[in-house]
């Protein structure tokens, strides 16, 4: 997906991580897509560098569709869709 088609989701569950450094945003990931459905969205948020790297990787060994990063002033926008 484009960063236009990122900004355009509809997403279920946003995680705000943007306080903690790696791997907190990642914690903070694999906590809460327990709390979201199959197919539903989640957005991670962080300024953490790591974090577009990590919860991508991390995502896709689970099974869960990594959907893209945008990033916007001082973080990033990470999103991935549970299956």
């Amino acid at each position: 997906m484009d960063a236009a088609e990122l900004a355009n989701l509809t997403v279920d569950k946003t995680v705000d991580a943007r306080a903690t450094a790696c791997p907190g945003p990642l914690l903070a990931a694999k906590k809460a897509i327990s709390t979201i459905a199959s197919g539903q969205i989640m957005e991670v948020l962080s300024s953490d560098a790591a974090t577009k790297r990590d919860v991508p990787k991390w995502a896709e060994k689970k099974g869960h569709e990594y959907l893209g990063t945008i990033e916007e002033s001082g973080f990033f926008r990470i999103f991935m869709k549970k299956q």
